[in-house]
């Protein structure tokens, strides 16, 4: 059986939450500099040079990094707002108290480890149809 969150776990998790949040945005911003997603891979394949394949090979590297930022950014947003519900640290599939320690590994965890194994052999199996 797992035991729900302290008060100070959930503060402690909550803060790791924000920093992260901070740290993703910052990058996000400073690699865009400024830019929408778009602007950005126009700027790329619009620079001087002829390395078009090059160019066109780091766009697509940097839309995809940016891509995993703003889920991640998503995923942490969403664990924030499961803090002020309430339901953090909760499984969204069973109910059961999600452990301490895999929120500290993975504090936007939104199941437990039985939930997200079955959901991961769920996907994996559509996945080879």
């Amino acid at each position: 059986m797992n035991l729900p969150l302290t008060a100070e776990q959930r503060q402690h998790l909550e803060l790791i939450l924000r920093q992260e949040h901070e740290e993703l945005s910052a990058r996000r911003q400073a690699y865009l500099g400024g830019l929408t997603r778009a602007e950005h891979a126009r700027e790329v394949l619009l620079q001087d040079g002829d390395d078009a394949p090059q160019r066109a090979s780091d766009r697509e590297i940097d839309l995809q990094r940016v891509e995993e930022d703003v889920a991640r950014l998503a995923d942490i947003d969403a664990a924030l707002q499961r803090i002020a519900e309430g339901t953090y640290g909760i499984c969204r599939e069973c109910g059961a108290d999600i452990p301490a320690r895999r929120l500290e590994v993975a504090p936007q965890a939104r199941y437990c480890v039985a939930c997200e194994a079955q959901r991961e052999r769920g996907r994996k199996a559509a996945a080879s149809l």
